[in-house]
């Protein structure tokens, strides 16, 4: 395990001596880290959004899977793709080792099992349209490993995102994305660089999709769910932007129409 990046020993030593300010400073120092090398693969991010955005367009869908703190993020930016961009929410799933349960306590050893990444992409009916993104740290977990080999076994695109070069998971995938931020703060702590490089990979490929896929325009969230007072707000305000309409009367036909979108698309016909 000491081979890997993500396991070795932290730049930082004695941390139970250093005060409050000096730990702060130290772990910001470390994150200023990520963004600066996730620069540096964005080519390979780039080929992977493309991908997945044909897959999408032909009506495929995007499969996150991981364990632990990587399978909790890839659920985490699943989840926020419907109300984000008023998709269905069949459109993006994240699956995790251990199942649900998983996403709030550890289950033990199930991040081991070879076979039941599969199995799990198996109850959605995976098939060629679709594709799956790994999310692992280490590179090497053999849930997703698994999962990304037996999907490439049956046709199906696979990418990764892991903080490993030359890992296992990486091999497996057609388009790897490798983020190798370095030794943790806390040694082999990947919650903290690496889970913040994953996060913010995610971020950029969920985003960019969406966008290609006809769900912003300009800059804005023109088919967000309609869920809070504080998106009807927002949406109100963007309504009266691309209309004449005050404020009541902008209210009254989103609420009638759903969507900015299907108000704004209206009203230019």
């Amino acid at each position: 395990m000491n081979n890997k990046v993500t396991e070795q020993t932290s730049l930082h030593r004695h941390l139970e001596k250093k005060t409050t300010f000096e730990l702060l400073q130290l772990i910001n120092e470390e994150d200023v880290k990520v963004p600066q090398i996730i620069n540096k693969v964005l080519p390979s991010i780039e080929k992977l959004v493309d991908a997945v955005v044909d897959k999408l367009l032909s009506g495929g869908r995007l499969f996150y899977i991981g364990a632990g703190t990587s399978g909790r993020l890839g659920i985490v930016d699943a989840s926020e793709c419907p109300p984000t961009f008023g998709v269905d929410h069949r459109l993006v799933i994240g699956l995790i080792a251990g199942g649900d349960k998983a996403i709030r306590k550890a289950v033990e050893f199930a991040e081991d099992d070879t076979e039941q990444g599969w199995r799990d992409l198996q109850t959605h009916q995976i098939s060629e349209k679709d594709f799956v993104i790994g999310i692992a740290a280490s590179g090497s977990t053999p849930y997703v490993a698994g999962a990304l080999k037996l999907c490439r076994i049956n046709n199906i695109s696979t990418g990764c995102i892991c903080c490993n070069e030359n890992s296992l998971v990486s091999a497996e995938a057609d388009f790897p994305i490798e983020v190798v931020v370095g030794p943790e703060f806390i040694t082999g702590s990947t919650r903290m660089k690496s889970g913040t490089a994953q996060k913010l990979v995610l971020n950029m490929v969920s985003t960019c999709v969406m966008i290609k896929l006809g769900r912003v325009e300009d800059n804005k969230m023109v088919n967000m769910q309609l869920s809070n007072e504080k998106l009807v707000d927002r949406g109100v305000k963007m309504v009266m932007e691309k209309t004449r309409l005050n404020y009541n009367e902008a209210k009254k036909v989103l609420l009638e129409m759903g969507s900015v979108k299907k108000v704004v698309d209206a009203f230019n016909q």
